[in-house]
C-alpha cells in the first residue's frame, strides 16, 4: 500500500472515530430512555422485562380495566360506554409500534437503524444539524404526549374522586382506587409514549435524508461533473429504498389501525342512544386526537421528504437551462450583431420579480426556488451530458414508498378521498336508520 493511500485510510479512519465517539456520547442519554421506557431488547434479561412490561401495561391493565371497571350502572357522567373502543384502539396501535421499534432495534442497532453509522460520509453541516436534530426528537416526543397525559390525568383523577369504582380488591376502597388510577395511568402513558416514539423516530430519520437533499442541491451551484452528481444521488435513492423497506409494514399498518379505529368511533356515537357529553366521549376524542397525531408525523414525514426529493428534478431542470443560456451567450445569429465576450466566467441573469411583495419568505422552496442559477464555467459540461442528467432525474423520482406507492400529495388526497367517501356511507347507513 502507498503512503498517499495509506494516510487517507488513517484520515478516514479518524474522521469516522470522531464520529462513532460523539455519537456514543449523545446515545447515553437515548439509550437510557429507553431502558426507561423497558423497550431495550439488547439481551436476554431486557428482551424479558421489555416483554412483561408490554404484556402488563398494554394487555392485562387496559382489559382488566374495562371488564371490573366498566360501570353499566354509573350515571351519565360516570358510565364509559366508549372504553371497549379506547382500549383496543391504543393498545392495538401500540403494539404494532412495540413490534416494529423491538424488530428494529434488535436487528439493525440503533446506530444503524438510525443512520448514525453513515454520518461519516456525509459534510459537517448534515452531522451537525442531524445531531441537533436528535437532541430535540425527546423534546418533540414530550410535546406530543404530555398535553395528552395531562388531560388523561385529569379525567382519570376526578373518575376514581368522585366514587365512581367501588370495588375494593386490595381490601380498602381508597387503596384499590388509587392503584388502579395509578395502573390505568402508567398504561395510557406508556401506550401513547411507544406510538409516539416510533413517529417521531421516524421523523428524525427523515429529517437526515432532508439535509442530505439540502447538501447535495449544492451541487447545481458549483462547477460539479456529472458523474459525481449521479453517484450522489444514487446514494441518497438507496437510503430513501432502505427507509421505504423497512416503515412500509408500519405505515400502512399504522393507517388501516387508526382508520379503523375511527371508523369504530363514529359508528358507536351515532348508534349510541343515549346523550352525548364531554363526559361520556371525552376519552374517545382524546384517543382519536392521539392517534390521528401519530398517524400525522408519519404522513408529513414522508410527503415533506417526497416533495424534497422531487424538487430536485426542477432544480436540474433549471440548471440545464441557465448552463445552455450561458453557452449560447456571445453566439453569432442569422440577422444579429456579435456580442462582445463575457469578462467573467459568472453569468449574472436578470432578477425575478415578486409581483408586489418584498420578500417570499416561507412561502420560497429551500431546494427549488425561483431564483436563476449562475453560471460557473459550465462549458466543461457539454448539452448532451446535461440533457441526460436531466431525464435520468425525471424518470427516476425519489421519495418514500409503500410497496411501490409514492407517499407523495396526491396519494395523501386519494387517501383522504376514499375515507370521506366511507365515511359518507358509514353516516349514512348509521343516522339514516333512525
Amino acid at each position: 500500500m502507498s503512503d498517499t493511500a495509506a494516510t487517507a485510510l488513517l484520515d478516514r479512519r479518524g474522521k469516522y472515530n470522531r464520529s462513532v465517539s460523539h455519537v456514543n456520547d449523545e446515545f447515553h442519554t437515548f439509550r437510557s430512555y429507553l431502558r426507561w421506557m423497558c423497550v431495550d431488547q439488547s439481551n436476554a434479561f431486557t428482551a424479558a422485562l421489555s416483554w412483561s412490561v408490554f404484556l402488563l401495561l398494554a394487555v392485562v391493565v387496559p382489559a382488566a380495566s374495562h371488564f371490573l371497571l366498566a360501570c353499566p350502572d354509573c350515571d351519565g357522567h360516570h358510565s364509559r360506554p366508549y372504553d371497549g373502543v379506547v382500549q383496543v384502539s391504543l393498545t392495538t396501535v401500540a403494539a404494532l409500534s412495540f413490534l416494529c421499534l423491538a424488530g428494529f432495534v434488535r436487528k439493525y442497532g440503533l446506530r444503524r437503524f438510525l443512520f448514525f453509522d453513515k454520518l461519516c460520509d456525509e459534510s459537517e453541516t448534515v452531522r451537525t444539524n442531524y445531531m441537533a436534530q436528535l437532541n430535540r426528537s425527546l423534546k418533540i416526543l414530550s410535546v406530543f404526549v404530555g398535553p395528552c397525559f395531562v388531560v388523561e390525568c385529569a379525567y382519570k383523577i376526578w373518575w376514581y374522586a368522585s366514587g365512581a369504582s367501588q370495588i375494593p380488591f386490595l381490601g380498602n376502597v381508597y387503596v384499590s382506587d388509587a392503584v388502579a388510577c395509578i395502573l390505568e395511568l402508567c398504561s395510557w402513558l406508556y401506550r401513547i409514549t411507544v406510538i409516539f416514539l416510533v413517529c417521531v423516530l421516524f421523523r428524525l430519520i427523515c429529517h437526515l435524508q432532508i439535509l442530505r437533499l439540502r447538501d447535495f442541491a449544492g451541487f447545481f451551484h458549483v462547477d460539479s461533473d456529472v458523474a459525481s452528481v449521479m453517484s450522489e444521488h444514487l446514494r441518497i435513492r438507496r437510503h430513501l429504498r432502505i427507509i421505504s423497506h423497512r416503515f412500509r409494514a408500519f405505515i400502512l399498518l399504522a393507517l388501516v389501525l387508526v382508520t379503523g379505529s375511527q371508523f369504530a368511533s363514529l359508528l358507536v356515537t351515532t348508534k349510541h342512544s343515549g346523550s352525548m357529553n364531554l363526559y361520556m366521549a371525552g376519552e374517545l376524542a382524546l384517543c382519536s386526537v392521539t392517534l390521528l397525531s401519530a398517524l400525522c408525523i408519519l404522513l408529513r414525514s414522508a410527503t415533506k421528504i417526497t416533495h424534497k426529493a422531487q424538487a430536485i428534478t426542477g432544480l436540474a431542470a433549471k440548471w440545464h437551462v441557465c448552463a445552455t443560456l450561458d453557452s449560447f451567450d456571445g453566439v453569432l445569429t442569422d440577422g444579429e450583431t456579435p456580442m462582445a465576450p463575457q469578462s467573467s466566467h459568472e453569468t449574472v441573469f436578470p432578477n425575478v420579480g415578486t409581483d408586489g411583495e418584498s420578500d417570499a419568505g416561507d412561502e420560497e422552496d429551500e431546494i427549488d426556488t425561483t431564483k436563476f442559477i449562475p453560471s460557473y464555467a459550465y462549458s466543461t459540461i457539454s448539452y448532451q451530458k446535461r440533457q441526460a442528467l436531466v431525464n435520468y432525474f425525471e424518470n427516476n423520482r425519489a421519495g418514500i414508498t409503500v410497496y411501490g406507492f409514492m407517499l407523495d400529495r396526491s396519494t395523501l388526497h386519494t387517501i383522504f378521498g376514499i375515507q370521506l367517501s366511507l365515511v359518507l356511507w358509514l353516516l349514512g347507513k348509521t343516522i339514516g336508520s333512525f
